[in-house]
């Protein structure tokens, strides 16, 4: 199966391109009208309400990166981050499965803990804006 080997490039392409849209996806709403709504919310959890305007735009501008694949292991850092705290403080009472869960949100962490280490990619603006890709020597 080493012919599977050459398509780790587009393995890493799909990651991103999942994770990205649906971190711009939940981003938008709260960068573009929903902002003191998410504060308010953050708050309520304990949070300092400035983190929502963190949050938001992590998960906005963040979206926009990762699908670009420009900047990748940072924003993905901040990413996987974001979605810890959105589990330890709002699903994992919910437990696992079911109605305000924590299965997908650790499904998106998840694919942004392996963008993290593997980086973007050669189909990313990383691999053109620096030479090897951004890979470590």
């Amino acid at each position: 199966m080493r012919f599977l080997d050459r398509l780790q490039p587009l393995a890493l392409l799909v990651m991103r391109l999942a994770l990205g849209a649906v971190m711009l996806g939940h981003g938008y709403p709260k960068v573009f009208g929903g902002l003191h709504h998410h504060a308010e919310f953050v708050a309520s959890l304990g949070l300092p309400a400035w983190t929502a305007y963190l949050s938001s735009f992590t998960e906005f501008f963040g979206g926009i990166l990762i699908l670009l694949g420009l900047f990748t292991r940072v924003a993905a850092f901040a990413i996987c981050i974001d979605l810890l705290v959105a589990i330890a403080k709002v699903h994992f009472h919910n437990g696992l499965m079911g109605k305000g869960g924590y299965e997908f949100p650790l499904a998106l962490a998840a694919l942004a803990f392996a963008l993290i280490f593997f980086g973007a990619g050669p189909i990313a603006m990383d691999h053109i804006r620096t030479p090897g890709g951004g890979k470590p020597k």
